[in-house]
């Protein structure tokens, strides 16, 4: 943050280059074009070098061929004289000790040898460039040399040959080069415009339909091409993100709408308790007014406290690492229902005595909410009983434990409560656990229901590890007159007892 509480700006951090002001079709086609300059270029000085160290290969080859045939010739004192040669680019001169010609060929010079004496190393073969005045050339010319003779009367053959053809070869290559890299590059790059632009048609599509979407403030999805690849793959994605957020707005949306309509309720009843007692005046029952106010505030404020609890919940479950320390430790579960059935009548509220401390791990005070839900949803219904039991600890699959061992890794402690009341059709059982639900023979808002019971009791089991399940407490034929009742099974992970060693 800066100093003004506002988040630093991204653009005053990286700043704006000149290529950065163009758009993303004409930075890729700068970048490629560049790239393939660059790379022709090296290509081309690589080729120019490549083509005239050839070349001169070439040359030194043919040179010596002619210098070690003449020196075959002196070495069997068979020299001619003229020295016959191929072509007209060749001059060929015979020398002794003393630099004196002592052969020549048509062309050359029989008295001035191609090259000076500080120039010659005596018994060696040798590879020179001299100025053509010398030889009677135009251009630089490769002059070779060859001993020959016999150790009584060495010589020296000297072969010159122009580098005339060398070099206009050269030129012509290089003309090309300058001509045809630039036209290549245009065309590549007229070419990669519009590869470009058909590639990034598709990125166009998808930001003109985002644009579409936000500009009606509603549901949609972008359009996804036909090619399976990365945009392909992106579009895909942002469709699921966007369902996934219509999801989460109408999730909201009727939250909000069934949050506002709850709170209502309460406060609409108050404002007509005290507008009638307001009318009524010396007649007016106060001690009744002011009870149920009570009961409506109190109602209001349990309601509150819900919606904070899930508010809570979905903060925590969507930013885990923001959510704050909880006190996990280990909870028996033995007592845990014994001190939540003392808050309750008994009857109808009773507790089966487990065969032993039964442990798991969570937060007291959200394991302790989970029962008090279950139970005031179950007083609400039941007409005669209401049961809190735990068993434990059951293996899936099972696995035989060696005895007074803890419980295996998997483990777990079923907790229930049964009720004896009409129970819940199956069709019904998984979209109680929405938010304000309420089936059609439970819509009276009397008894203190918002729809909010169930929805925390599947949060907060999840946060420990667990899950719920409905089923009937008395299934099939067996099933009393009133209903066939309702059990709630709490699934909660096994803990070994801590006062164990």
């Amino acid at each position: 943050m800066t100093a003004k509480g506002r988040a630093p700006s991204y653009r005053l951090r990286y700043g704006k280059g000149p290529l950065l002001t163009l758009g993303l079709r004409a930075r890729l086609l700068v970048i490629g074009v560049a790239g393939l300059s660059v790379g022709l270029a090296l290509g081309g000085l690589v080729l120019l070098g490549a083509l005239g160290w050839t070349l001169q290969r070439t040359v030194d080859a043919e040179a010596f061929r002619t210098a070690d045939a003449v020196a075959l010739l002196a070495a069997e004192e068979a020299l001619p004289d003229p020295l016959p040669v191929a072509g007209g680019q060749l001059r060929v001169q015979v020398v002794d000790a003393q630099g004196r010609v002592r052969a020549a060929s048509i062309d050359a010079d029989r008295l001035v040898p191609m090259l000076r004496p500080d120039q010659l190393r005596a018994g060696q073969r040798q590879r020179l460039v001299v100025d053509g005045r010398r030889v009677g050339l135009d251009g630089p010319v490769r002059v070779v040399t060859v001993p020959a003779g016999t150790p009584n009367e060495p010589l020296t053959v000297l072969v010159a040959k122009s580098m005339t053809d060398v070099r206009h070869s050269l030129r012509v290559v290089r003309v090309l080069l300058l001509v045809g890299f630039p036209l290549l590059v245009a065309g590549l790059a007229v070419v990669a415009w519009r590869v470009i632009g058909a590639t990034l048609r598709p990125v166009e599509a998808l930001r003109s339909g985002a644009a579409e979407i936000t500009g009606r403030a509603g549901p949609g999805r972008l359009p996804v091409p036909a090619g399976r690849d990365e945009i392909q793959r992106l579009a895909v994605t942002l469709n699921d993100m966007l369902d996934r957020l219509e999801a989460s707005r109408a999730r909201q949306r009727a939250f909000v709408a069934d949050a506002a309509h709850e709170l209502r309720s309460p406060l609409t009843n108050m404002r007509t308790e005290l507008e009638v007692a307001r009318r009524l005046g010396g007649a007016t029952d106060w001690p009744a007014v002011a009870e149920n106010l009570l009961a409506d505030t109190e109602r209001l404020g349990r309601l509150v406290d819900d919606l904070l609890l899930l508010a809570r919940l979905d903060e925590q479950t969507a930013r885990p690492g923001a959510a704050p320390a909880r006190p996990v430790g280990p909870v028996e579960l033995g007592e845990l229902l014994r001190s939540v059935a003392g808050r309750y009548p008994s009857p109808p509220v009773r507790v089966a005595p487990p065969p032993g401390p039964l442990w798991t791990e969570g937060d007291p005070g959200e394991l302790r909410r989970v029962l008090a839900n279950l139970v005031e949803n179950a007083l609400r219904h039941a007409h005669g009983e209401v049961l809190l039991a735990v068993t434990g600890p059951h293996s899936d699959p099972p696995v035989p434990a060696p005895r007074g061992a803890g419980p295996a890794a998997g483990a777990y402690h079923l907790v229930t409560v049964t009720d004896d009341g009409p129970g819940i059709p199956a069709a019904d059982r998984e979209r109680v656990f929405a938010r304000f639900t309420r089936l059609d023979d439970a819509r009276a808002r009397d008894d203190g229901g918002a729809g909010l019971g169930l929805a925390i009791v599947r949060e907060l089991v999840r946060r420990a590890g667990g899950g719920v399940e409905l089923s009937d407490a008395t299934p099939g034929e067996t099933a009393a007159a009133t209903g066939p009742g309702l059990r709630v099974t709490v699934r909660l992970p096994a803990l070994a007892d801590p006062e164990v060693d």
